[in-house]
């Protein structure tokens, strides 16, 4: 559960990522916002980085090549002309700790209900291109949070083995639709779905759901964390993917 102090937010998640590749995981994926969860939307815009250097992006480059694994960084503000808003960027390194691969956030979200009301917009440029990457488990998709209840937008990776979705869900949405959505996903697009997520009550008052979760390609959970720090750890097999989509042929049968 990441709070407004970038420094220590790093700190906190080293270790984890460390005790993920002690269990053997190739790829590790960090929340939406892993570096600052701010007390105000706009603290995120006061923390950004330029493209291709800074304190987040310098620590994830590390952290791949110190542990030789894949990391992806669920969100890093990256700034952009606009000195007011942010591009929120998924930015993946690989073993060598080489930058892989950018996705831009391309669906921003927003909700008003009682008190509670978000719009991204306000400091987020939207991205405008899918992103794809290829893996040790194969060819990966990216999107972030909000993302996940726009399926067209998976629809244009074509065959990958794992989608991702680091999140910071709300509470009340990701009681309401969180396994829903992210189930959905994996069955239509019949591959894996791995989900990380911020969790807890947060220090600006917000409450995230938590439940970073790995789903195979017939819907059904391999592996979950409620809440709090943690990790979830779990294989994309292939055969897996192979055999659902042997029995069950949508895949093949798509016909846009």
């Amino acid at each position: 559960m990441s709070g407004s102090d970038v420094a220590a937010n790093l700190a906190a998640i080293e270790p984890l990522v460390a005790d993920a590749a002690h269990q053997g995981a190739q790829l590790v994926l960090l929340p939406e916002y892993f570096g600052i969860f701010g007390a105000r939307a706009t603290d995120k815009v006061t923390a950004r980085e330029p493209d291709g250097a800074g304190l987040q992006q310098d620590w994830l480059a590390r952290l791949a090549r110190e542990h030789a694994i894949f990391i992806v960084g669920g969100s890093v503000p990256i700034a952009i002309a606009d000195p007011a808003r942010v591009r929120s960027a998924c930015l993946v390194f690989d073993r060598e700790g080489r930058r892989v691969a950018r996705y831009d956030k391309m669906h921003l979200f927003a909700f008003s209900r009682g008190e509670e009301r978000y719009d991204e917009a306000r400091t987020i440029e939207p991205g405008t291109e899918p992103v794809a990457f290829d893996a040790p488990c194969g060819r990966v998709g990216l999107s972030i949070c909000y993302d996940v209840r726009f399926p067209e937008l998976y629809r244009n990776f074509g065959d990958v083995a794992l989608l991702l979705v680091p999140s910071a869900f709300t509470a009340v949405t990701g009681a309401a639709h969180w396994h829903l959505l992210l189930r959905a996903r994996a069955v239509e697009n019949q591959c894996y779905v791995l989900a990380a997520a911020q969790g807890g009550l947060h220090a600006n008052g917000r409450r995230t759901y938590g439940h970073s979760v790995l789903i195979d390609p017939w819907g059904e959970v391999v592996a979950e964390l409620p809440d709090g720090p943690g990790v979830v750890v779990g294989d994309v097999l292939a055969g897996r993917i192979a055999d659902v989509r042997r029995e069950l042929p949508a895949f093949a049968h798509r016909s846009l």
